[in-house]
């Protein structure tokens, strides 16, 4: 078996959301966090500047000897996945994958909503990977711009995000959801929300444990899992702040100790 981290990355602090679904589903395994926050949010960022970033932060986690490595990131993994994949022979995840295979599965010939940022909702990667697994899938998609910003300022669970949330989902084409994929990594913390907006009606796909999961399996199938328990997670920014650094237990519950790591301009 393998002790060694599993490295994740984001564009900032959304990715925590999927660092708590893997401690909790894989709570031997010791974590190396990275959040890009100096260059948030990646949905209105270039393709070239995205796969540059993609490329730093891979190379600094296999630097930190993870044996697997996550792109929490929704617009990451739509753009960086494959050529990230490409350069490095260890398992590299993504979050849509696991997600899409999971919903054709469950909600095959349904009607399916997703909500994610511009550049994720742009690239249509979820349409095109539903529909080419299942053509009869009725897929919505909707840029949801401010979501991802209104959580990170600590807006989520009150009245603001309330208004915000019914000014997207009340779109026409969201009559008769069977479900809604969240495709940011912010989301998950506004998903009660988002059912209570649907009337308990549309099933809020929990993206975090699926993909938690799906790591879980993949990684006892290649004998890569730990074999006792580490919780000396680490957690690296490319821009410390304090409000950033307390803005992190809106996501992890607590608030956590983050290492500055800065990339030399190019």
């Amino acid at each position: 078996m393998d002790n060694r981290p599993i490295g994740i990355f984001d564009s900032g602090i959304g990715g925590l959301t999927l660092a708590t679904a893997i401690i909790r589903v894989l709570p031997n395994e010791r974590l190396v966090y990275f959040g890009d926050t100096a260059h948030l949010p990646y949905g209105d960022k270039s393709v070239e500047s995205i796969k540059d970033y993609s490329f730093r932060i891979a190379q600094f986690l296999k630097d930190q000897g993870c044996k697997a490595m996550l792109i929490a990131c929704n617009t990451a993994s739509s753009i960086a996945f494959e050529s990230v994949s490409i350069r490095y022979d260890i398992p590299i995840y993504n979050v849509i994958d696991p997600v899409t295979d999971w919903v054709t599965k469950f909600y095959a010939g349904k009607k399916v909503g997703v909500i994610g940022t511009k550049g994720t909702i742009g690239t249509k990667v979820y349409e095109h990977r539903l529909l080419a697994s299942d053509p009869s899938m009725i897929v919505v998609e909707k840029a949801t711009t401010l979501l991802a910003s209104m959580i990170e300022e600590g807006f989520h669970n009150d009245t603001i995000s309330e208004a915000v949330i019914q000014a997207y989902l009340e779109d026409t084409q969201f009559v008769n959801l069977d479900a809604i994929i969240p495709a940011c990594t912010h989301y998950p913390l506004i998903s009660d929300q988002i059912h209570t907006f649907f009337e308990g009606k549309v099933d809020v796909v929990d993206a975090p444990k699926i993909v938690a999961d799906f790591i879980k399996t993949d990684l006892e199938n290649k004998a890569l899992l730990a074999t006792s328990s580490d919780s000396n997670h680490k957690f690296f920014v490319s821009d410390k702040t304090i409000a950033f650094e307390k803005a992190t237990k809106i996501f992890f519950g607590e608030e956590l100790h983050l290492e500055e790591h800065r990339f030399s301009v190019q």
